[in-house]
């Protein structure tokens, strides 16, 4: 389960990292139960443990010179779990009541790419770095996280000669991360505080409970019922998967997955209304609450926190500024779009998520604030839908009209 390679590395192989994944969520509880202003700012718990075992690990780094490695695929059949439970709790009456915000959503991450972008070009000229370079530390690093920084990086490095265009792309993401993580939930509860908001009493979160309930009750079949539904879903969404992949159509299978719940979900029981199909139950939202944990744990856990020690001066000030941005537009643009209300306040949190950091941040800061005070199906269906469909989308178009104007 664990190898020594060359060049000082200890590489977990992926049951145990799971497993460390799980240890590190229980810590993350435990801290938040015992420091209140955690739970008060809405700091998700898996992104306490995770931070707190990264540094760990760097200090281990440090103090040896050995960096541990994680085998993470398992982590990635969690988020399909997690955003297949979030297609199973959502319903048609939430698609006609999130049918603005997602409308307003989309023309608000349009507009966040093209002012994120614009202020990346014109800071890498303050700080002396080519326009390109400037990108890096814009939507494609932040907005569009680890996996759009490596597939531009290497456009990047061809175009100017940037030949550690990959390096920073990753680092700018791998510091988003974190800053999403950290500035979401905070940035929710001013909202709430400010214009003194609430969630509905009675609704219990899509995510988990509320802090402070009991736990409710699950029955051996309502937690069996929902695993079964949840492979039923990714079933199909796997077989979806493939047919799009050969008419050349490339997502994520969390994508199919998620639709495939909210169909069955909404179709089902008007062909078989016996069948006990599962939706916004306590077993639902249970492992959605783990699935969720564990994969952001994971994530969060598995960072290299020794390539921070590179951190330029001037990357650091670039990234303090998008934060600046973020924050302005989701308090002075963002919010106020959405109606002021409490699903904005909501939706915010997710904005600052995947805004800086990933659509799975988003998650987690939504289920931060809602655990606390209250439910919001309609930011959970919103949030989702921008980030799976049309976030990558926006993302490259905005990239490449910079990129033509540099």
């Amino acid at each position: 389960m664990i190898e020594l390679q060359p060049e000082s590395v200890v590489f977990v192989r992926a049951f145990l990292a799971t497993t460390v994944g799980i240890l590190v969520l229980f810590v993350g509880k435990a801290l938040n139960q015992r420091v209140g202003a955690l739970r008060e700012y809405n700091i998700p718990e898996p992104v306490t443990g995770g931070l707190l075992v990264a540094v760990g690990l760097w200090a281990l780094y440090l103090a040896t010179g050995y960096r541990v490695i994680f085998e993470l695929h398992i982590r990635d059949v969690l988020l399909v779990y997690f955003f297949t439970t979030i297609g199973l709790n959502a319903r048609f009456s939430d698609l006609k009541a999130g049918g603005r915000p997602f409308v307003v959503l989309c023309l608000l991450v349009s507009l966040f790419l093209v002012l994120q972008d614009a202020l990346a070009v014109a800071l890498a000229k303050v700080v002396g770095w080519s326009p390109s370079m400037g990108l890096l530390a814009g939507s494609i690093s932040l907005l569009g996280g680890h996996g759009t920084a490596i597939a531009w990086a290497p456009v990047i490095a061809a175009r100017d000669g940037i030949e550690n265009a990959l390096e920073i792309g990753v680092l700018c993401a791998t510091v988003g991360l974190v800053l999403a993580s950290v500035t979401g939930g905070p940035l929710a509860r001013f909202l709430v505080k400010r214009h003194r908001l609430e969630g509905p009493v009675n609704d219990e979160p899509e995510v988990g409970v509320h802090y402070g309930d009991s736990q409710p009750p699950i029955d051996y079949f309502s937690f069996l019922y929902s695993i079964f539904a949840i492979h039923v879903c990714g079933i199909v969404g796997i077989l979806v998967q493939q047919l799009m992949v050969g008419r050349g159509v490339n997502l994520p299978l969390f994508v199919p997955c998620l639709m495939a719940g909210v169909l069955f979900t909404n179709v089902l029981h008007h062909f078989a209304p016996r069948v006990p199909w599962p939706s916004r139950t306590p077993a639902l939202a249970l492992i959605a609450e783990v699935s969720l944990g564990v994969f952001l744990a994971m994530s969060l856990m598995s960072m290299e926190l020794s390539s921070l020690a590179s951190l330029a001066g001037p990357l650091f000030f670039v990234l303090a500024m998008q934060v600046i941005l973020a924050v302005a537009f989701a308090l002075f643009v963002a919010f106020p779009a959405l109606g002021g209300s409490y699903d904005a306040a909501v939706i915010c949190a997710g904005l600052m998520g995947f805004g800086l950091g990933a659509t799975p941040t988003a998650m987690a800061n939504m289920t931060a604030v809602t655990q606390r005070h209250g439910a919001s199906h309609v930011a959970f269906l919103v949030v989702p839908l921008v980030g799976a469909f049309f976030l990558d989308l926006l993302n490259t178009v905005a990239i490449r009209f910079f990129l033509t104007l540099n």
